[in-house]
């Protein structure tokens, strides 16, 4: 038995890999193949049937292979992904690479990691195996510092694939066993045992009976794991003695099933068997759910018409001691999940009764809530929390929106939950995916209805921020006449205020101010007081000051701080700082400024919103090159840092500074003070320092933190400083 007591690095290896809740028992010479094979070969396929082991034995030789990865290992889950089209945005989430920007997925992690040394584990191909194959060719053959771990039931069958399949655990040979010598599946057995039954021991009463178990059960973990939860009730022998009958009864059906497979749907149906009806017919309703789930999505999903919604909470219990259910914590309490396997077993149930229909439509309605709750529980002091909420509920809001995209008549639903989610998409960095949803939706259902109205200005306001004014502006100029022709008054608000925003990224403030006005006469009217009223209120503060105006700016600006801190609202708050410390910067005073900006980065950073980080680091990037007083001089050193750092988040974000002149004057005025100030190689060196910074240490070093943990490299000393160069107008030339 190999339990790994490898020891830790103090400095954790960058990457994500969830941690082991059980002891690792055996595959010490699977463990070292794959070692070896990892070393040698690029893609790393681990086959075998359901239940064998092929997740566990990737994550533990991924994590024992982490320090020849000096840019992480990284999992990522393609089993809850039901379509191929959003594995590129599974694989960016679970690499923490925000993008905003209209390009493919593929074009971004070809991008973003080029130069990178780094493992990435893809567990759970087999039912999107040429969508895996693809991608996973796509990017070895763009990033040379890349390797990719699969695990499937099958093999991806793509040119440079190396295969480990991964037999069952050894179970010995018939005859006496002595405790001391037991196969490594009796074993895991064991162990197992000992977590249900504490006092559990292997005796030499006992030790051929777990061997002969384990034999029956062919050796499959996930077998052996199932049974060894029955000792609740059971000895071994009588688990062996009812087992037997089990196999027979319940092989019978699908004589060319392989022998594996056949053992471990009888395991598992023997499992089931156990179950009550009400637990049987839970475990199957659960199965309509893709990754984690809490309770109280449970109840509302799978509760009535045979599960009594007060038994539902012992039900689950008993499904979790049963080892049916995995029990998981979360920073908002318990949540659980089926594993693959199982919850497989559980959805031929489910069909089989005729439920799949209803469940999912249920599923469907609760993810429909949690994103309008979301929605309104963004305006107010829980937006953090709002955020890490919907991030839990993301596979299943995607599984929620394919199904309604699949279903014909769903299409109403589809455009209204996309939708809904704008405050995902937008203020937790995830534009690419939710316009992704939008056009999907948008294609599907052209009828003008409130629907489509929001998805349109939601799509629009989207574009605008990736700087693609050529998708935005129809989009929102269909939304305008749409709700002028049908009444929709809230519809025209939201169409007019984003058509401001793209009137000034557009370089067109007095336009935009026009515009940002009449959006807020309309939200006036119809009562209207939400995160995207106050996001209008910043909008024309800073069309204001772009013009000169800042005693009209900073009024609006001063409504906005009032209206956020009443309501604790935080994320427009965020955009509000920034504004207040520009308007700062024009008149001179640094100090401020830059506290400002910086706890404009720090609240962005929260909601890893990459927009608003960018561009107050950029205006910190400026005022590192003003003096903040008597015996602090500026640093064009830093400031190029930052501007290199910037630089890099502008291209998860889309066209830097929109494409904008008016948004790229405090660029462009510490760009011509470093020229000034700096050599040419200190000028290129310091920038490409800064695009070396990852998101964390772009936002440790922009709040002052200097040298970054991870950040190898002193922060540079300041440069001189020149007498300071005139400054652009903020419209730009």
């Amino acid at each position: 038995m190999d339990r790994d007591s490898t020891p830790r690095p103090d400095r954790p290896v960058p990457g994500r890999l969830p941690a082991e809740v059980t002891s690792f028992v055996g595959r010490r010479n699977e463990l070292t193949e794959l070692a070896l094979l990892l070393a040698e070969r690029r893609l790393v396929t681990v086959t075998g049937p359901g239940g064998v082991g092929k997740t566990r034995l990737a994550l533990r030789a991924a994590a024992r292979a982490a320090g020849a990865f000096p840019d992480g290992t990284w999992l990522v889950e393609a089993a809850p992904v039901q379509n191929g089209r959003l594995l590129g945005h599974a694989v960016l989430e679970a690499l923490r690479l925000t993008d905003g920007t209209a390009r493919a997925p593929m074009e971004v992690l070809t991008e973003r990691l080029a130069g990178r040394r780094l493992l990435l584990v893809l567990d759970g191909c087999e039912h999107l195996v040429p969508a895996c194959a693809e991608l996973a060719v796509a990017l070895l053959r763009a990033l040379p510092g890349l390797r990719v771990l699969a695990t499937s039931r099958m093999a991806l069958r793509t040119a440079g694939e190396h295969l480990l399949n991964l037999a069952p655990l050894p179970v010995g040979t018939a005859g006496a066993v002595a405790p001391g010598a037991l196969p490594d599946a009796a074993l895991l057995f064991a162990d197992r045992a000992r977590a249900v039954l504490p006092s559990f021991a292997v005796t030499a009463e006992n030790a051929e009976a777990i061997a002969q178990l384990c034999r029956r059960l062919d050796g499959i973990p996930l077998a052996v794991e199932l049974a060894a939860g029955r000792l609740r009730a059971l000895s071994v022998e009588q688990i062996g003695a009812r087992l037997d009958d089990r196999f027979r009864l319940l092989t019978g059906g699908d004589p060319a099933a392989l022998p594996r497979h056949r053992t471990l749907r009888t395991t598992i149906g023997w499992s089931h068997e156990l179950c009550t009806e009400q637990e049987r017919l839970l475990w199957a309703r659960l199965s309509v759910f893709a990754g984690g789930f809490d309770l109280d999505a449970a109840e509302y999903v799978c509760a009535g018409e045979g599960v009594d919604p007060d038994e539902l909470l012992d039900l689950l219990t008993e499904l979790v001691a049963k080892s049916v259910v995995l029990r998981e914590d979360s920073p908002f309490g318990v949540r659980f999940r089926l594993l693959d396997t199982l919850r497989e077993y559980g959805l031929r149930w489910l069909r089989a009764a005729g439920e799949e229909p209803r469940l999912l439509c249920r599923h469907r309605d609760w993810y429909l809530g949690v994103a309008t709750w979301g929605e309104v529980e963004w305006f107010g002091p829980r937006q953090a929390e709002t955020a890490e909420r919907t991030e839990l509920a993301h596979t299943n809001l995607r599984a929620a929106l394919e199904f309604c995209l699949a279903e014909p008549g769903e299409e109403q639903i589809a455009l209204l939950m996309a939708g809904t989610l704008w405050f995902y998409w937008v203020g937790c960095g995830h534009l690419g995916e939710g316009r992704h949803w939008l056009d999907r939706a948008l294609a599907l259902a052209p009828e003008p209805t409130e629907a489509r109205a929001k998805a349109l200005w939601v799509t629009g306001y989207m574009a605008t921020l990736q700087g693609d004014l050529v998708s935005a502006r129809p989009a929102l100029e269909e939304c305008r006449r749409q709700a002028l022709a049908t009444g929709d008054d809230r519809a025209l608000a939201y169409a007019v205020h984003r058509q401001g925003c793209a009137a000034l990224i557009g370089d067109e403030p007095a336009r935009a101010a026009e515009l940002f006005e009449e959006a807020l006469w309309h939200y006036r009217t119809i009562g209207e007081l939400n995160s995207n009223v106050l996001m209008a209120m910043f909008e024309l503060g800073i069309a204001y000051l772009f013009q000169g105006d800042q005693d009209s700016g900073e009024l609006w600006l001063g409504q906005v701080r009032e209206l956020c801190e009443e309501h604790g609202e935080q994320w427009a708050y965020a955009y509000g700082l920034y504004a207040f410390a520009y308007s700062h910067w024009l008149n001179g005073e640094v100090r401020p400024a830059r506290s400002l900006a910086r706890e404009s980065v720090r609240l962005n950073h929260l909601f890893n919103d990459l927009l608003g980080i960018v561009l107050a680091i950029d205006l910190l990037a400026l005022l590192e090159t003003e003096p903040a007083g008597p015996g602090e001089p500026g640093d064009l050193r830093e400031a190029r840092v930052l501007q290199g750092a910037a630089h890099r988040i502008w291209q998860a974000v889309g066209k830097p500074f929109f494409g904008s002149r008016t948004f790229n004057g405090p660029h462009r005025a510490c760009e011509e003070r470093a020229v000034a100030g700096l050599t040419e190689q200190e000028y290129a060196d310091f920038f490409a320092t800064g695009t070396r910074l990852d998101l964390d240490a772009a936002v440790h070093r922009a709040l002052g933190g200097g040298e970054h943990p991870e950040d190898p490299g002193a922060r540079p000393g300041p440069g001189p400083l020149p007498p300071p160069a005139p400054l652009p107008s903020p419209v730009g030339r």
